[in-house]
């Protein structure tokens, strides 16, 4: 036995050598995630730096690449790195690497400004963690915080932190660990602007069943948490007190399912907190509202609305309507004081507007209150309001189409058409703004807002408006090449319209500001099959018929503005085809090439052009081609003159002296080889040779 003591004595020491020894502390200076490790090479740059360790234990080396290093400790580390370094680099003797500091990568998640991973010091706690994500959000839970570590869960309490100061709840934070903070159940489950003080004068309880309500006459009715040893009033307090209009006593309150009338005023009469009914978690609280008398008389006189004592008021001798309002305490912030109403004892409507009268816009005077009259003072209108029918139509404007809030828009005879604009928030991207229709009794008028714009806003030009008017702000058209049904809203006087050989043929909006080349390159400019040289303009705008020809080749070439056509809306654009039908293009300006080339044809020719341009434009001549004999007819006035050309010859000398004139209307003839003398004569003694032969074989036979 004595042996056996001896033996768990001298392993029980063993033990607590190896639990003190430094190499069971050496964890703490190994290398972890998140740690700097600095790397000095002399004469190396890239490498005199610090790298951090990533989360796969790794740091990533300057030519060498990634290298292992988590928990090696600094021996070790520098064994590693030197190694690694040591099959790039030759001298690797005054390589020195060490822990250049100590951090932790973390990764916080859940509701706090900026989740993700981050970077910080060596033993950080969870506040520090917090601090680096931007904080915690509005509507964070903070009791039910969680921190995981691997497969490890746990759940701790950072509100009592916040409380106490006492963090030793809180979990210490390593390398790769993750904190997740929760939504309070008081966002709901979609995301929401969270106002803390807002919801903390609501209540402050997120468990509903454990949750003690309070409502009815109370500043801040709202649910609150149960806390032990509360009583009523604590309740009432933290639910801001009743309020003036509060019946004290006909308190109701529903604890564990029994219901009990309290008399409060009785309590605070007589202090005897016997008189306080027992609380249990769920209770309700109800404090009504204390009932008054209504107050009638011959003299009384009453004020409605948003002022901010509405009632009935005894009326003295001589009380103005200003007397009576300011007795009620004024209108309020909400109150629509320019469609004031004072109804009359006998039934008949005076409209008065307060804020015309009190800036001294308006020359008539404050109604006259008698005894039995009444004060309605109406609510602003909210213009993102639903109810819209708040506003009669004799006092509104209606704004429809290409404009930011469209809707029926309360007027005053204070505003013109820019105000209106500026109220519904001013016309969209897409609205035409120089054809805004104004209606208004029976007559529409069609206002351009550019050219006022232009011109200064001068409030002269502005179209009357009045109440019950409709403004109407039409749309641009969309792209023609992808919705013809939209631009039947565009009238033809603010249109152009292009046709033929274009990328996207249609009517566009245009206006007398823009160019040719604007409306060209609306429509995607000419196809590659486009006749830019003979471009048609028809001009509808004049009171005879016109028509304008364009080379716009010429244009590209020459750059001469002077060129291109004035057109205006309502005018047509036509880009012809360049290989269209040969019958649609006079002979007058043509040439015809016929014989042995490989496009015989007609060929529109103009000045600049050579013989050799048409032999080019026919495709050159054929293998039979006879080019040593070319025919040119020249078509005068008077007769018709030919003669020979050769372009054998000339091929030779490059002699331009020898290219033969060449008309509009001329007609070029390359012969075949085979019509030539040289060539029948040849063909006439190949014949001959052949029956020589035949007669020759025949003797010898």
């Amino acid at each position: 036995m004595m042996k056996l003591l001896n033996t768990l004595a001298t392993l029980l020491l063993a033990m607590i050598v190896v639990v003190l020894s430094p190499a069971a502390l050496a964890d703490e200076k190994n290398v972890q995630v998140g740690d700097l490790i600095q790397v000095d090479l002399p004469g190396e740059s890239s490498l005199n730096r610090a790298f951090q360790v990533d989360k796969r234990g790794r740091i990533n080396l300057p030519e060498v690449g990634r290298v292992f290093v988590a928990g090696f400790d600094e021996t070790q580390l520098e064994s590693v790195v030197v190694d690694a370094l040591g099959t790039i680099f030759r001298d690797t003797s005054n390589v020195k690497v060490f822990i250049a500091q100590r951090q932790i990568l973390i990764s916080v998640q859940g509701y706090v400004e900026a989740p993700g991973e981050y970077t910080i010091p060596y033993n950080s706690n969870v506040q520090m963690a917090l601090q680096a994500a931007g904080g915690l959000r509005a509507g964070a839970q903070l009791n039910k915080m969680i921190h995981r570590r691997g497969a490890d869960r746990i759940e701790f309490d950072y509100k009592q932190f916040l409380d106490t100061g006492d963090d030793s709840d809180l979990p210490a934070l390593e390398s790769l660990d993750i904190l997740f903070v929760p939504a309070s159940p008081l966002v709901g489950n979609v995301e929401q602007e969270f106002d803390a003080a807002k919801l903390a004068d609501s209540g402050d309880s997120a468990d509903s069943r454990q949750a003690i309500k309070v409502f009815g006459e109370v500043n801040a009715p709202g649910s609150f948490s149960y806390k032990a040893n509360t009583d009523l009033v604590d309740v009432l307090m933290r639910a801001g007190g009743v309020t003036r209009y509060a019946s004290v006593e006909q308190i109701r309150v529903i604890s564990n399912n029994s219901p009990i009338l309290f008399n409060l005023k009785r309590y605070l009469d007589s202090g005897d907190t016997s008189l306080l009914p027992p609380l249990q978690p769920g209770a309700t609280i109800f404090v009504p509202k204390q009932e008054e008398e209504i107050k009638s008389g011959s003299n009384t006189v009453y004020v409605m609305g948003e002022v901010a004592a509405p009632g009935a008021f005894e009326g003295k001798p001589g009380a103005t309507f200003m007397d009576i309002l300011a007795n009620a305490g004024g209108p309020t912030r909400f109150a629509e004081s320019r469609q004031m109403r004072v109804i009359k004892s006998d039934g008949s409507i005076i409209p008065f507007d307060l804020t015309a009268y009190t800036e001294g816009l308006s020359t008539a005077q404050a109604p006259l209150i008698e005894a039995g009259d009444a004060i309605f003072v109406p609510e602003k209108t909210d213009i993102n309001e639903k109810s819209w029918l708040k506003i009669s139509p004799d006092r509104a404007v209606n704004v429809i189409g290409e404009v930011v809030r469209p809707g029926r828009i309360e007027w005053s005879d204070e505003m013109d058409l820019m105000d209106l604009l500026a109220h519904v928030g001013g016309p969209k991207g897409r609205a035409d703004t120089s054809k805004i229709e104004v209606a208004n009794g029976g007559k529409t008028v069609v206002f351009n807002l550019d050219e006022f714009i232009k011109k200064g806003a001068p409030q002269s030009e502005l179209p009357f408006i009045g109440a019950g008017a409709v403004v109407r702000v039409h749309d641009l058209p969309q792209d023609p090449s992808d919705n013809k049904a939209q631009w039947v809203r565009q009238s033809s006087d603010a249109s152009i319209y292009v046709f033929g050989q274009v990328n996207a043929p249609g009517r566009y909006r245009f206006t007398n500001e823009m160019h040719f080349l604007d409306i060209l390159s609306a429509a995607d400019g000419p196809t590659k099959d486009a006749d830019i040289h003979n471009i048609r303009v028809t001009h509808r705008d004049k009171p005879y018929a016109k028509v304008s020809r364009l080379n716009l080749s010429t244009y590209f070439e020459t750059g001469d503005e002077s060129i291109l056509p004035l057109v205006k809306p309502g005018d047509t654009i036509y880009v012809p085809e360049k290989n269209k039908n040969w019958l649609d293009k006079p002979k007058e300006k043509t040439v015809r090439v016929l014989g042995a080339v490989k496009s015989p044809g007609r060929y529109v020719f103009n000045d600049n052009m050579t013989i050799l341009d048409i032999l080019a434009e026919a495709g050159g001549p054929d293998e039979r081609a006879y080019v040593s004999k070319i025919s040119i007819v020249n078509m005068s006035c008077c007769q018709g003159q030919a003669r020979s050309f050769d372009l054998v010859e000339f091929s030779k000398t490059a002699d331009i002296r020898m290219l033969p004139v060449l008309r509009a209307g001329d007609t070029v003839y390359v012969p075949d080889r085979r019509n030539s003398f040289a060539e029948q004569a040849r063909l006439g003694l190949t014949d001959i040779f052949r029956i020589v032969s035949t007669i020759a074989i025949i003797g010898a036979l």
